[in-house]
């Protein structure tokens, strides 16, 4: 397995296409590409970025990826321009596998399930990397868009599989104003859609969640009105005044979504310790047009539930970058394993200039894999999905890395595959 890295950020979506494909094919001394990753900002142009790729890459290499708020490399974090990144793998023994649905809007869960009867047809995999349109639809200056719900997806998929991959990815977003994204989906580019790469062979796949949220105080809220994403009630008031509660005032309800404060549910419980892992932290997407309602990323909540109000910590945002990344590639290495590819994927609200933090924690991925010698290819998304207290599930404000490495030869023959989140 070889991995090459481009890079671009030229207004031309097309040349920068080719300019991305030749610098990743040339800086790896790839000689047979089989799959691409790849990811732009909307205006590039993502069919044209597409085209390019395209132009460069053998017909049966598939690319996979789309929209991003912004993308990262070894040497670059980028959201400002036009940066677009692709990751070009030659693949050795690698197996891949590339299927896409359209029809998130009318029904996610089916369209799960569609995906899931595809997928079953060349699973087990070693891990199924998972990318889809987040945008239902979009948001205007004075309302807050609707989201495609990735736990419905999820379910679909779930429910609808006899094996149980190891499930990794993204919703797409391209804009903080949440427009309409783009699917790169083999070889068509698409949007309402769901595509999913499979892969396998000899091969580890190791992953960890990187946070960065604290509690605002020890007091817990409930829900007590919610329907999808529109929460009407906390603690039986307004759910948009109890906000304004917090603040001391409503300049928050200009923010979509809001930057500071996020909604958090401890998975562990309220007399356990403080850790950030033990939350599933959910954005607030903004105040609905009456007032009176917030809505936030994900329709999962439900009435009765349980839940603090978190604040971003760009501090802990940068250490739990740093601390579980090394703590990551230190596994690979005590397993005898070999990292090839690196792939990050970011929270767009985790960007210095969103969260108002004085360094860009992406950085601490990039030293990570620099000091190892991995390729490393991020983006910045809207939902990041991976394995969380049993199951894979969509994540707000996190960072999720993935590291592909190969496998160590001995005489006891492979290893379970190692999975750095153990919940």
């Amino acid at each position: 397995m070889k991995v090459g890295i481009g890079y671009s950020n030229r207004k031309d979506g097309r040349r920068a296409g080719i300019s991305a494909a030749k610098q990743a094919i040339e800086s790896a001394r790839i000689e047979d590409p089989c799959l691409a990753l790849a990811f732009c900002v909307p205006e590039l142009g993502e069919d044209d970025f597409f085209a390019g790729l395209r132009e460069v890459l053998p017909d049966d290499s598939p690319v996979v990826g789309g929209s991003a708020i912004g993308v990262i490399t070894n040497d670059v974090v980028c959201y400002k321009g036009y940066p677009a990144a692709v990751a070009v793998i030659e693949a050795g023994t690698l197996e891949k596998s590339c299927v896409c649905e359209s029809g998130l809007k009318e029904d996610e869960e089916a369209c799960g399930k569609r995906v899931a009867e595809k997928l079953g047809e060349f699973l087990p995999a070693e891990v199924v990397f998972l990318f889809y349109d987040s945008m239902k639809v979009p948001g205007t200056s004075v309302s807050p868009p609707v989201l495609n719900s990735s736990a419905r997806l999820l379910r679909g998929i779930s429910e609808s599989l006899k094996h149980n991959p190891l499930l990794l990815g993204a919703g797409l977003i391209g804009t903080y104003e949440f427009c309409p994204t783009r699917q790169f989906c083999g070889s068509t580019v698409r949007d309402d859609s769901v595509v999913a790469l499979m892969l396998k062979g000899k091969f580890h796949c190791y992953h960890r969640i990187m946070h960065g949220c604290r509690p605002l105080d020890g007091v817990y809220h409930t829900i007590t009105a919610i329907k999808d994403d529109v929460i009407f009630e906390i603690d039986g008031l307004p759910a948009a005044r109890v906000i304004d509660d917090l603040y001391g005032s409503k300049e928050w309800r200009k923010e979509h979504p809001v930057k500071l404060l996020t909604i958090g549910v401890n998975c562990r419980g309220r007399f356990e310790s403080f850790g950030e892992g033990n939350y599933v932290n959910r954005l607030i997407t903004g105040v609905m047009p009456d007032g009176k309602n917030i809505s936030i990323f994900e329709p999962d909540l439900a009435e009765g539930v349980e839940f603090q109000f978190m604040l971003r910590d760009g501090l802990q945002m940068v250490e739990s970058a740093r601390e579980n990344s090394k703590k990551m590639f230190n596994e690979v290495v005590r397993n005898g394993d070999d990292a090839r590819f690196a792939l990050y994927v970011d929270c767009a609200g985790r960007t210095a200039e969103f969260s108002q933090t004085w360094k860009e924690e992406a950085s601490e991925i990039q030293k990570v894999c620099n000091e190892f010698d991995v390729p490393l290819l991020g983006f910045y998304s809207g939902v990041e999905i991976a394995p969380f207290w049993g199951k894979s599930r969509g994540l707000d404000w996190t960072g999720v890395l993935t590291i592909l490495a190969l496998k160590k030869d001995n005489e006891h023959g492979d290893r379970e595959c190692p999975h750095a989140d153990k919940k």
